[in-house]
Formats: C-alpha cells, sequence, structure tokens
C-alpha cells in the first residue's frame, strides 16, 4: 500500500513539470470540461493525441519513467522492433526516436486506438513505423475485444460472450509466426507486448522456431485474465533460452513487467 501511494505522489511532479500547459492535464485528471481528443507536447519533445487520464498516465511510463528501457534494454538504432498492442503509440515514438534507421511495426487491433496511433505518428514526423490494424494471438484469425471497461488500453480478449452481446468487437488476427513470415523479418530485436492478457497465446501457442528469431522481449503480463501468471511466462521463456527478469508493478498485484534476452 505505501509502494502504491509513493509512485502516484511522486509520479504527480514528473507530470507537471515534464508536460506543457500543466493546467489542462490536471483538468483532464479532474474530469474537468475539456475538448478531447487533446493533444499534449512533452518538454522532450514528443506530442501525442490523447483521449483520456488513463492515456497520459501510459505515456508517462513510457516516454517519461522510461519503464521498458529501466527494466529490459535499450533500443539501438538499425533494430527492427515490433510492438504488439502499440495502443495510441507511446512505446513506438519511443523506439523510433532512439532507432530512426530501424524498422518498427506496430500493432494495434481497435479502431478508435489506431487511428489515434496513425495521427501520432504524423504528429511526430515518425517515418520508419508500419502501422498494422490488426490484433496476434495464438491460432484465430479472427478475435472478440471486451470493449466493456470503455477505456481502449484496457480492451482484453473476450473468451466467452453472449450471441448478442454489445460489449465484444471483432477484429481480424495472426499469429506471431505469420506476422514475422508476413513482413520478412528474420529476426526480431525487440519485441515489446501489452496486450490485456494475450501474451500467454501469442508466446506460448507460437510456432516451433519462432521465438529462436527474437532476441529482446519486454512483456506486460497480466495476471486473472487467463488460468496463466507471469511465473508461468517466466518458467517458459527460460525453457526457450532466455535470461529472464521479473518485475511486479509497485501498484497492480495482477500486473508487472517480464524482461528477457537471448543467452
Amino acid at each position: 500500500m505505501i509502494s502504491r501511494w509513493w509512485y502516484y505522489l511522486t509520479s504527480i511532479p514528473t507530470l507537471l513539470l515534464n508536460i506543457r500547459h500543466p493546467i489542462r492535464t490536471v483538468a483532464i485528471f479532474l474530469g474537468l470540461p475539456v475538448r478531447l481528443p487533446a493533444e499534449i507536447h512533452l518538454r522532450n519533445g514528443y506530442r501525442f493525441r490523447v483521449r483520456s487520464a488513463m492515456d497520459i498516465w501510459i505515456i508517462k511510463e513510457i516516454c517519461l519513467d522510461r519503464d521498458y528501457e529501466r527494466h529490459s534494454v535499450p533500443i539501438e538504432d538499425g533494430w527492427t522492433v515490433v510492438d504488439i498492442g502499440a495502443g495510441l503509440g507511446d512505446f513506438y515514438a519511443y523506439a523510433a526516436r532512439h532507432n530512426p534507421r530501424g524498422r518498427i511495426y506496430a500493432c494495434e487491433p481497435f479502431p478508435g486506438s489506431y487511428d489515434l496511433l496513425i495521427e501520432n505518428m504524423r504528429l511526430n514526423g515518425i517515418e520508419n513505423v508500419r502501422a498494422l490494424p490488426i490484433a496476434v494471438d495464438g491460432c484465430r484469425e479472427t478475435m472478440a475485444l471486451d470493449v466493456e471497461s470503455g477505456e481502449p488500453v484496457r480492451y482484453s480478449v473476450a473468451e466467452e460472450r453472449e450471441p448478442d452481446a454489445t460489449r465484444a468487437l471483432d477484429v481480424r488476427c495472426t499469429t506471431l509466426d505469420r506476422l514475422l513470415d508476413e513482413h520478412g523479418i528474420e529476426r526480431c530485436d525487440y519485441l515489446k507486448i501489452d496486450c490485456e492478457g494475450s501474451e500467454y497465446n501469442i508466446l506460448m501457442q507460437a510456432a516451433p522456431g519462432t521465438l529462436d528469431r527474437v532476441r529482446h522481449l519486454c512483456i506486460e503480463y497480466h495476471e486473472g485474465v487467463t488460468s496463466c501468471s507471469g511465473d508461468d511466462l517466466v518458467r517458459f521463456l527460460q525453457a526457450q533460452g532466455f535470461d529472464v527478469k521479473q518485475y511486479p508493478s509497485p501498484v497492480h498485484r495482477h500486473l508487472g513487467l517480464i524482461s528477457a534476452s537471448r543467452k
């Protein structure tokens, strides 16, 4: 509990000192009338259109706290990067800045987030990202996203739903091996996954040899969505020949990051 409140308290100055127009940011967090989507400018040069306080919070974690870099490896120029669950484009914007001569593939199945991703590519002048309006999973060609939460960054797979359910959205889906094959990716230098529980299917059901093509991974794991846990994923990746580290979230017990690199 103490670590949670400490995390939130220390995040306040990070937001106020590193985002231009902090009054607008505070208004969004307080739920005051603000025309959304709104454009925010970070003092380090990034620009994003956002829909909610949650979008801003994610940008803080990726572009200001640099969560993936701190818990994984720095992205090097010339790398091929695959971003599964690209959301509004926070991670690929970070990756593109550090990897201007590399290739980045950003997968985002939810139409609203995909449109925002394209807009944020334009705002940041990014040209080496290929955006793909597609989900990635273990074996399906289509999947249903559970959109009941109303918060796009939290949409997850609807494993079971009523035939007339309105809380699910059908989207096109591929597998990790097909994604790499279709785009001629012989070697993926960095694979980032944040897809609300699908990480287990993506990795554990990948075709034989697929993960041999991946050098580094950083995954946000979600517990309670499937029968698998972060510990299960750690053991699986270790068996695939990776050095693995696990970082539980200081705020949410069911979340955390897993970093893995080839030995």
